[in-house]
């Protein structure tokens, strides 16, 4: 320590002798409320309730304490990180990461059936390479930036600007030229926006299909928006007998399970400030074993389940467990189509004369029904208000007549944004006993392509759970700024979900300063994110 700072603790410690208060004394700790109690997603079966590892000594000497204090405060007075002690866990795991250097995280580590879709876990990933030291290097000013960002006070949201004048073209009118590439700031925004909704979905899931849990456990990070019907998909197939075991939780093998929500823009000044109301769909990603078989049951069928007199490739088709999941009705709820439709049609008579708009949203699973949605919406809606659709590693649904079917309404748009190795972006593939025409597979709508590897914070050679996870998805459009561009140097996302989900690809210098200040990236996600941000309602910084 510096003669100076041990001469100003010394004399602070002297004035509290004398009873003068020190001039850098703590201010008296406030009392925080607890955040919100919420039922945890079985989507995450890690989470626990947050474990206090704190305990206070009777019999410490309050000169040692007082000394330790002020070397706190001038430490945050020279904006320097406060050094946390590890506990003997956290000092374990280090000696264990050093013991492993190099490796990567196992994919069903911390991740569950959320990579269900991940098809590149059993196919070699294309220039994967040793780690290297150069991987690893992190400049002093990162470091600065990563304090800033698990810092309590790191969620400041950029400033809402008005986009009504131009929300057409940031809703897809002209299909986002000129916004992607550079990426549009208000864009960006509204990306991240749509893409913690997403989130929301995830973290509320649950697979009780009754009146009583409709939105049990949903919190919206953006409050001016209202959920107004819970949507459930069911899979046409069941699971055999032989393969359910007593250990195996209901909601992996039962057939109906919430996928989603619907939501209204119920603010007035967030109305004005998009130049619309705003009805928001929102789809999670493959989540249970049913959805994961009808996954791969890829065969192209009719959109309309019946063969044309035209049939063929002329006819538009799409994968077969993609149209199950939507059509088919369960038990006690009825199909995804049939909700969707019908609560479209609701939002549209109460809001009346208004000016509207249609954005449907989803991750990977949930990216391929949107596309799903919007269709129908465009066919069976004749006077529907513009639909986009915003999809985050979405694979490929049907054939080119069904491409050019959305793209023939003129009502539809489609931004896909795509990871560079994200493998799921890429299946189905070309269908071996089909030649090369329009009866294949075909991508649909602008993309927005981003890497793994212009990230500061994730390593280049992040495996495939990185490259197709949602929250990588988020913290690379929050840094993306164009094709050959640094990553944004005033990113402001905070990084604690993305440390907690994809510890094995974050590089190590990362999660060394994270525990250094107080962030346990082993700790449960919920649980760290309630002690970030107080609770899971918070918007997300852009």
């Amino acid at each position: 320590m510096p003669v100076a700072a041990v001469a100003t603790a010394a004399a602070a410690g002297a004035a509290q002798v004398h009873g003068v208060a020190p001039r850098h004394a703590s201010p008296a700790p406030r009392h925080v409320s607890p955040a919100p109690r919420r039922e945890l997603s079985p989507l995450n079966p890690t989470s626990q309730a947050l474990r206090s590892d704190t305990s206070v000594s009777a019999g410490g000497s309050s000169g040692t304490d007082t000394a330790r204090a002020q070397i706190a405060n001038l430490d945050r007075v020279l904006r320097k990180p406060p050094q946390v002690p590890r506990p003997a866990s956290h000092a374990a795991a280090g000696k264990k990461e050093k013991e492993q250097d190099g490796e990567q995280e196992p994919l069903n580590v911390r991740h569950g059936l959320l990579n269900a879709l991940n098809l590149s876990f059993f196919v070699p990933m294309p220039g994967m390479r040793a780690r290297t030291a150069v991987d690893e290097h992190m400049s002093p000013r990162s470091l600065m930036h990563m304090q800033q960002l698990l810092s309590a006070d790191s969620p400041r949201a950029s400033p809402k600007c008005t986009i009504a004048p131009r929300w057409r073209r940031l809703h897809g009118e002209g299909g986002w030229a000129g916004l992607l590439d550079p990426l549009d700031s208000d864009l960006r925004r509204e990306l991240l926006r749509y893409g913690d909704f997403v989130q929301a979905a995830y973290q509320a899931f649950h697979s009780l299909p009754t009146a009583s849990t409709r939105h049990r456990g949903l919190m919206l990070p953006d409050r001016s928006y209202r959920p107004t019907r819970s949507l459930f998909a069911t899979s046409a197939l069941s699971m055999p007998p032989w393969a359910k075991r007593p250990s195996t939780p209901e909601w992996l093998t039962q057939q109906s399970n919430w996928i989603g929500y619907v939501a209204v823009c119920d603010s007035e000044r967030e109305v004005a400030r998009m130049g619309r109301r705003d009805i928001a769909i929102v789809l999670r990603g493959t989540a249970t074993c049913l959805e994961w078989a009808e996954n791969l049951r890829a065969s192209l069928v009719p959109l309309n389940g019946e063969s044309g007199e035209d049939g063929g490739a002329q006819q538009p088709k799409v994968a077969r467990g993609f149209l199950s999941l939507y059509k088919t009705a369960g038990e006690k709820v009825k199909s995804l189509s049939e909700d969707v439709i019908d609560e479209v049609r609701r939002l549209m008579d109460k809001y009346k004369g208004e000016q509207l708009s249609i954005t449907v949203v989803g991750h990977s699973l949930g990216g391929a029904l949107a596309l799903l949605v919007a269709d129908e919406i465009a066919t069976t809606v004749p006077d529907a208000p513009p639909v986009a659709v915003v999809s985050f590693g979405g694979p490929k649904v049907g054939n080119a007549a069904f491409v050019e079917k959305l793209q023939k309404s003129k009502k539809v748009n489609v931004l896909r944004i795509v990871n560079a190795g994200d493998m799921v972006t890429k299946v189905p593939g070309v269908m071996p006993r089909l030649s090369l025409t329009k009866e294949q597979y075909q991508h649909v709508g602008a993309e927005l392509s981003i890497d793994s590897k212009n990230s500061p914070c994730l390593r280049p050679d992040a495996g495939p759970a990185c490259r197709h996870d949602l929250e990588a998805y988020l913290h690379l459009i929050d840094g993306f700024t164009g094709t050959g561009r640094p990553f944004r140097p005033d990113a402001r996302r905070s990084v604690i979900r993305l440390l907690q989900m994809q510890t094995g690809n974050v590089k190590k210098e990362y999660v060394s300063r994270a525990r250094e200040l107080g962030v346990d990236p082993s700790a449960p996600v919920d649980a760290v994110r309630s002690m970030a941000y107080g609770n899971c309602a918070v918007a997300s910084p852009s």
